[in-house]
């Protein structure tokens, strides 16, 4: 599958996700595809796979990956609990 179309699929499944979660008494409400972003993506062979997030400040990203051999597609949601550094001395 070429990216665009793989990044129109990801951006789609994610606003469904999204919006099939959300309470509709939810202070953030709905998504559209404009509220989708890509953190990054690789193509090898015949997979894809992206790492996207939202614009609605929930710490929530989503890996999704194709996979070519079977023409499906499989989804991680993932929440993000902590951010923190880790100094390291170089010797």
């Amino acid at each position: 599958m070429d990216n665009d179309k793989f990044l129109k699929l990801c951006k789609e499944i994610v606003v469904d996700y999204f919006n099939g979660q959300a309470d509709c008494t939810d202070k953030n409400g709905t998504i559209t595809e404009k509220n989708v972003f890509v953190v990054w993506i690789v193509k090898a062979l015949q997979n894809n796979k992206a790492l996207v997030s939202t614009t609605v400040p929930d710490g929530m990203y989503y890996e999704i990956t194709y996979n070519g051999d079977k023409k499906e597609i499989y989804v991680d949601a993932y929440k993000k609990w902590k951010n923190y550094v880790v100094e390291v001395e170089e010797e």
